[in-house]
């Protein structure tokens, strides 16, 4: 493993008014950082999306989340992969705002909150 990406999990509450208010807890984990392939590259340009990384991490630290932060940017992953005879995850990313539609988290937790395996 050579990067840490932190693993950004949502959360959406309501206050007493009804109000929706979105939070995010942070997890660093241990990953391998790789361009995608050609393949995977021309494959989700035609669907409309713009990968940038593939990051592969312990299947154990990943848990859905849909956002990752890796040197100071925001990320996307727009699709996972698991081979069957591995431990790890394949996370494609892109950068935010494309997948998802969202806007860079705002306000991130000062510290690590999760585990980092």
């Amino acid at each position: 493993m050579d990067g840490v990406i932190s693993l950004l999990a949502s959360t959406t509450t309501k206050d007493a008014f009804g109000v929706r208010k979105e939070s995010f807890t942070k997890k660093d984990v241990f990953c391998s950082v790789n361009s995608v392939t050609r393949t995977e590259f021309f494959s989700a340009g035609r669907n409309g999306l713009n990968p940038e990384y593939m990051f592969k991490v312990f299947a154990g630290d990943y848990s859905g989340e849909r956002t990752l932060k890796y040197n100071g940017a925001s990320y996307a992953i727009y699709r996972t992969y698991k081979p069957d005879d591995s431990d790890y995850i394949e996370l494609y990313a892109q950068t935010e705002g494309g997948a998802n539609g969202k806007s860079e988290p705002e306000q991130l937790p000062s510290g690590n909150t999760g585990n980092s395996g």
